[in-house]
């Protein structure tokens, strides 16, 4: 059983704590500092939650998205046939995004996301997981002015994405994960996603994890279970029906455990998280549980984003040490 995140860490800290991105990234639009400067600034605050992360007890930590405008703009911009417009709601949170659109053929140019994982890996005590917006959740936020078929789409998608992965396994990352919340929202497009996951995932040697969030996988399993992946991570928060729907067929991929609500302030306890762990392992042996939030922190204010992730790392230590 192992402590993660899924992926976004709040880059703001509470006041009174001086907020330097945010500073950086006004001086930057000000044009009182160049894109360089800000690079600085972004490489202490990615140290920063590094540090937060595994000193609240995450066995697992990424780099907290730090570098990343949104999870659409950071790839599709590193992609060749992309341009990127006006701001559009990510999914049904108070977030948004700028919305890539396809304007020509795409392609991988280059390594995207390689070296900041570097970097996050050079400045962690603990093991750094990269994580990269799916093909198909990219293609479904995106708007298409050039294939004029999203099987195309995503597919194209999919091809590019697979240098990038591979370009990260080859930078030392041991493990991979791929966020494909697009498809709870597009569940009649399975038949394609698992197509694209056999592309995306094609000689990729790191353990391969693909998170879903914001809902349920209802109607999705156990089909599910036949992509190639070594991790399913699910929302247990807002799809709080996983627990029902996994007794539909035997479990048999380690579990990303998402029960630390992600998108409210209300804290849990870690006799709760003890207790959903354990009825995890009625899926699954304990040994196979990646435990974290239900989604990426982002949406939490810095201060309660650390109190849960000190919440979740007791709730594991009160499972193995048998607590009620």
């Amino acid at each position: 059983m192992k402590t993660t995140v899924i992926g976004s860490y709040p880059k703001i800290p509470d006041p009174p704590a001086p907020g330097r991105w945010r500073a950086g990234v006004e001086k930057l639009q000000r044009g009182e500092i160049t894109r360089e400067d800000l690079r600085r600034v972004e490489d202490e605050v990615t140290v920063e939650v590094l540090t937060e992360m595994a000193g609240k007890g995450i066995e697992i930590v990424t780099d907290g998205q730090i570098r990343w405008e949104d999870g659409q703009t950071y790839f599709t911009r590193g992609l060749d046939g992309f341009s990127i417009n006006g701001l559009q709601r990510y999914f049904d949170t108070n977030v948004y995004y700028r919305q890539p659109t396809a304007t020509g053929e795409v392609g991988w140019r280059g390594p995207i996301s390689v070296a900041d994982y570097t970097f996050a890996s050079t400045h962690s005590e603990r093991p750094v997981k990269p994580v990269v917006t799916g093909p198909f959740t990219l293609a479904v936020l995106s708007r298409d002015e050039f294939y004029g078929n999203r099987d195309q789409l995503v597919m194209a998608l999919a091809a590019a994405l697979n240098r990038e992965l591979k370009a990260l396994a080859q930078a030392g990352a041991s493990v991979i994960q791929v966020d494909e919340p697009g498809l709870l929202a597009h569940r009649d497009h399975f038949p394609l996603f698992r197509r694209a996951m056999d592309v995306l995932w094609d000689g990729v040697d790191a353990q391969r994890a693909l998170y879903t969030y914001f809902g349920h996988i209802d109607g999705l399993y156990p089909a599910l279970l036949d992509v190639p992946v070594d991790v399913l991570g699910l929302d247990f928060v807002a799809g709080a029906r996983n627990w029902d729907v996994l007794r539909k067929a035997k479990f048999t991929k380690q579990l990303g455990l998402g029960i630390v609500d992600a998108r409210n302030t209300k804290m849990e306890t870690p006799a709760a998280v003890a207790d959903a762990c354990r009825r995890a392992t009625a899926f699954v042996p304990a040994s196979h549980l990646h435990v974290g939030p239900s989604a990426g922190l982002e949406f939490l204010p810095r201060g309660v984003a650390q109190r849960k992730l000190e919440v979740l790392a007791a709730g594991v230590r009160r499972f193995h040490e048998g607590g009620a």
